[in-house]
């Protein structure tokens, strides 16, 4: 069965009064996420070794192999994303007290976790992904992966939360300021909600 563009779980103009405007929502998730979904089904037509495999399979089967590595980009991409729109809200920013601590117990307190969060988002190199991850220790940690990369790929950990730093998620709201655009998904769009309930499902 072909990969689908998920819906958003918000309207397109939901995240406006949060710093997203409704024209990057169209843009980012009807045009660029859209199409990856549509590159990444044409690689599975085409590539015999690919049918019947899962997204994550796919991923996993794909890695660190510079020959299919447009498949790698694709199904990256879109498995970022679907966690990407999960990862935003209209009431964001507001961390409940389940995950608080565990921030608080990993990282030394919230503004520690947001300063190595913002520093790992703002120092990734051209295009790429921040995260939130809970690591094999059972720890949380915040990394960062190049371009359709992300951690389930590099066997970083569980994925709670993932900022994506490509330009076209916020120059038409931001322009070049990459800093603000990420302080403000960590203050106001971050659904911390969804991350405590990745948490304890992990």
């Amino acid at each position: 069965m072909a990969f689908e563009l998920p819906p958003l779980p918000y309207a397109e103009n939901a995240l406006a009064g949060a710093g997203m405007c409704q024209e990057t929502l169209e843009l980012h998730h009807d045009k660029h996420h859209q199409a990856y979904v549509t590159a990444l089904n044409g690689f599975v037509e085409s590539k015999p070794e690919l049918a019947g495999k899962t997204l994550e399979e796919i991923i996993a089967f794909s890695y660190g192999k510079p020959e299919i590595a447009p498949v790698f980009n694709n199904a990256g991409q879109h498995w970022n994303h679907i966690l990407f729109w999960k990862n935003l809200s209209p009431t964001g920013g507001k961390i409940p007290t389940g995950l608080e601590k565990k921030i608080a117990e990993d990282f030394g307190s919230v503004e520690e976790f947001k300063k190595l969060f913002k520093q790992a988002a703002t120092t990734q190199f051209g295009s790429g992904w921040a995260w939130l991850v809970l690591d094999k220790s059972g720890k949380l940690a915040v990394t960062k992966t190049a371009n359709g990369s992300n951690p389930l790929a590099e066997g970083q950990g569980k994925a709670l939360l993932g900022l994506d730093v490509w330009e076209h998620a916020y120059y038409l709201d931001f322009r070049n300021r990459r800093p603000d655009y990420i302080t403000n998904y960590l203050d106001k769009l971050a659904n911390y909600e969804f991350a405590e309930a990745e948490l304890k499902s992990a």
